[in-house]
């Protein structure tokens, strides 16, 4: 089992985003992302994303919101996945590059014309509605092949 976070840095109708043509061998390879990335022992979800957050922009993000929890059964062929998704909207610093991709603030309407995880097309709109979501996303062989959704 992997515990990852995903976030969503959002400002003026724009989401930051991580193109991830980097490194070889990532499983995100050529993929659009939010920033995020995986636990270190002993942190909370909040510490984890605003880590990850630093590491891959060199911005720090105060009060990120809970809007979603992900599970991916198998994701990568091995384990599962559990991901906890935010918003941050308190942002601080300087965009720095990162070694996992190429950072751009993107308009929001043009977001789900990139190349996402299919899942990713579905759950972004959630974003924005009131409340949290937890929702399974499985993926056979790269491709989406069924999802659920619960909203509380």
């Amino acid at each position: 089992m992997k515990l990852a976070t995903l976030c969503y840095l959002r400002r003026n109708g724009q989401t930051l985003m991580m193109h991830r043509i980097k490194r070889a061998g990532d499983m995100h390879f050529g993929k659009w992302n939010g920033l995020g990335g995986k636990f270190h022992p002993g942190e909370t979800p909040e510490e984890c994303v605003i880590r990850e957050v630093k590491e891959e922009s060199g911005l720090l993000i105060s009060k990120p919101a809970l809007k979603g929890f992900l599970t991916f059964p198998s994701f990568d062929e091995n384990d599962d996945w559990y991901v906890f998704v935010f918003v941050a909207e308190d942002i601080q610093g300087s965009l720095s590059e990162t070694e996992e991709g190429h950072l751009s603030w993107l308009n929001d309407p043009e977001l789900t014309k990139l190349d996402l995880w299919e899942g990713d097309h579905i759950f972004l709109p959630w974003l924005d509605k009131p409340g949290v979501f937890s929702a399974k996303f499985v993926y056979q062989q790269g491709k989406l092949a069924e999802h659920s959704v619960n909203f509380y």
